[in-house]
């Protein structure tokens, strides 16, 4: 019997410069092996205080235009009172309330219910930390 919560946490390079890595094809695979066809819940969690987790079109321009987006609401400048780090970094810590650190899709059948044109993004605006980790859990 397929247990009905499963959990795996996904080691993400998001490298040196802003980035917005799209996790599609991570979590297709991660329902493939655990969902086994069932309806459920798919939930992504990003365990950082400067990253978040999207759902937007990519390959379009559109991930472009989200960061270009996010560097008009949150200049890397010195305005920020959190200050370590390279400069501007306190808009990073900013950031999950703009692009939160979680988002939750519907799994109809074993897969992911999202739009023609929807993809899951790691979205990291931090060039200090490349390194990210992602937890996604399956709740059937």
């Amino acid at each position: 019997m397929p247990t009905a919560f499963t959990t795996r946490v996904l080691q993400v390079t998001s490298g040196s410069r802003e980035a917005v890595v799209d996790l599609t094809r991570d979590c297709e695979a991660f329902l493939e092996e655990t969902a086994e066809g069932r309806d459920g819940l798919l939930n992504l969690f990003v365990p950082h205080a400067t990253a978040g987790v999207a759902i937007i079109e990519t390959g379009a321009g559109s991930d472009e235009d989200l960061l270009a987006a996010l560097h008009t609401l949150l200049p890397a400048d010195d305005r920020w009172q959190h200050r370590h780090g390279s400069p501007g970094h306190g808009r990073d810590h900013v950031l999950p309330a703009f692009v939160p650190p979680h988002a939750t899709i519907p799994v109809l059948g074993g897969r992911m219910a999202l739009g023609t044109w929807q993809s899951v993004c790691l979205v990291d605006t931090n060039k200090d930390n490349p390194e990210r980790r992602v937890r996604l859990s399956f709740l059937a």
